[in-house]
């Protein structure tokens, strides 16, 4: 008799089995949770869109922030987009396939942020098996997703980011 495995089994399995070579990779006392992926503190950059080469980079930024993803039941994603004093509160899902993915709404959480929403879909980029200094990053696109600041931010801008991980302090 011929045994099947839906999609979900089969992606769960596959998810776990990919963490479980992180665990062994670390030792039995640093065994991660499941969110530890992309749980803790990142340094993020977002950049504007521009095909023009010769832009200088400098104009080229979009936002500067230290995301913090804080520990949270499997497959949610919780935690903060601070720019300062001034955050985003996000909330959003982790899923575990291939590569890792990140969909989430940061909302203003604070006087200098009211009113701002933006919504974000980040890739965890896979470690490369011989890669040098490689630290984890999540790579992604952020769109403004309703306008802000007496309508100077317009609703819709997109821009792509990047975020690393932190050396834990």
């Amino acid at each position: 008799m011929k045994r099947s495995m839906s999609r979900r089994a089969a992606l769960g399995a596959v998810g776990a089995v990919g963490l479980g070579f992180l665990a062994d990779a670390l030792g039995d006392d640093k065994k991660p949770d499941a969110e530890a992926t992309f749980k803790g503190t990142w340094t993020y950059r977002s950049f504007l869109s521009s095909p023009d080469i010769t832009v200088d980079f400098n104009k080229l930024e979009f936002a500067r922030a230290t995301l913090l993803i804080e520990r949270a039941p499997f497959g949610v994603l919780r935690g903060k987009l601070s720019f300062g004093d001034d955050y985003l509160a996000l909330k959003g899902r982790i899923s575990y396939g291939n590569p890792f993915t990140a969909r989430f709404q940061g909302k203003g959480a604070t006087k200098g942020t009211k009113g701002w929403i933006y919504d974000y879909l980040g890739y965890l980029v896979p470690m490369w098996p011989n890669g040098v200094d490689q630290r984890p990053a999540i790579v992604g696109t952020v769109i403004r997703t309703v306008p802000h600041s007496d309508g100077m931010a317009k609703a819709g801008v997109v821009a792509s980011f990047i975020a690393v991980l932190q050396d834990k302090k």
